[in-house]
């Protein structure tokens, strides 16, 4: 997955929003007011920050030690850094981004998700 398909796949989702509020290297993805992923410009291979369940967390990092790392910068409980590079299947990748759109979608007020919808 490259940085384009990456971002025409977060834009895709409903409420979905891009900004680059830290710096120029970082792209921010939110739904609604709250973030659901992150990508690094500056780096190779494409790094990105995904929310994630923290059961499910520890099991993709001890799974796939070499492409799921704990959130850089973020906190390592709920975020996992994804090496996006070569091989990695686009949609494993997806499902990924999936799955934090999805507990962020979740974690919204009712009259946030109506603002939305």
């Amino acid at each position: 997955m490259l940085i384009d398909e990456f971002r025409e796949y977060c834009l895709a989702k409903k409420g979905v929003s891009e900004s680059m509020p830290f710096d120029a290297h970082t792209l921010v993805f939110k739904v609604g007011p709250k973030m659901f992923a992150l990508a690094s410009l500056d780096q190779i291979p494409l790094r990105i920050n995904l929310k994630c369940a923290p059961d499910r967390a520890v099991i993709l990092r001890e799974e796939y030690p070499e492409v799921v790392l704990p959130g850089y910068h973020m906190n390592k409980t709920h975020w996992n850094t994804l090496v996006v590079g070569g091989d990695l299947n686009r949609l494993w990748c997806q499902e990924l981004i999936d799955h934090s759109y999805d507990l962020v979608w979740a974690s919204l007020t009712k009259k946030q998700k109506a603002l939305i919808e």
